[in-house]
């Protein structure tokens, strides 16, 4: 192991910046759901746009009717 005392001071530094976003508030999990506002009716998966949503709806969905809010996309 000729990285050992590297790899020691790399997961310490990587704890202090994770300490460091935990005080702050930042929560990545809560960031990526708030980013997620498109649900789909048939299976309920969550789309960050309405672009991706058609293309998810088309895709996994091709034996429903396509959502009213998808017609003009």
């Amino acid at each position: 192991m000729a990285r050992g005392q590297q790899k020691i001071q790399s997961q310490q530094k990587n704890q202090k910046k994770a300490d460091a976003a935990r005080k702050a508030g930042i929560d990545q999990k809560a960031a990526a759901a708030k980013a997620l506002n498109h649900k789909c009716t048939v299976c309920l998966a969550m789309m960050p746009d309405p672009k991706t949503y058609k293309q998810h709806f088309e895709n996994k969905h091709p034996k429903s009717p396509l959502p009213a809010e998808l017609e003009s996309v």
